[in-house]
């Protein structure tokens, strides 16, 4: 009688990568070699790249708040000073979507951070 190898535990490990496979080009979601590779490549990908979105977020916050700044005649550096000297305690973000949204009330703060300033 012959031995069972390996059963379903094969076929069940290769499905599960095929299937995380799925959407990709070609071969890559057809053949369990090369889906295998271009999986680990993608959680590699995926893993570094949750790191990177919150350094890109931080960057596009700064600069959205860098631009609504400069045009009250204020630079970044200057601001996040003042408001810090003000003891005002808002996060980049909000600053942010504060610049966006609501101008008024980034104006206010802008001049809280330049009454601490002086």
């Amino acid at each position: 009688m012959p031995r069972a190898v390996d059963g379903t535990r094969r076929k069940n490990r290769r499905k599960k990568v095929l299937k995380e496979a799925k959407g990709f080009w070609g071969r890559r979601s057809k053949l369990h070699r090369t889906a295998k590779d271009a999986v680990k490549k993608a959680g590699q990908y995926a893993y570094r790249d949750r790191k990177v979105k919150k350094r890109e977020f931080r960057q596009l916050w700064i600069a959205r708040i860098s631009a609504a700044v400069r045009e009250q005649d204020m630079t970044y550096s200057q601001f996040i000073n003042g408001l810090n000297k003000a003891g005002v305690e808002l996060n980049r973000k909000a600053l942010a979507s504060m610049a966006l949204e609501d101008p008024k009330a980034f104006q206010a703060v802008v001049e809280q951070s330049k009454a601490a300033l002086k």
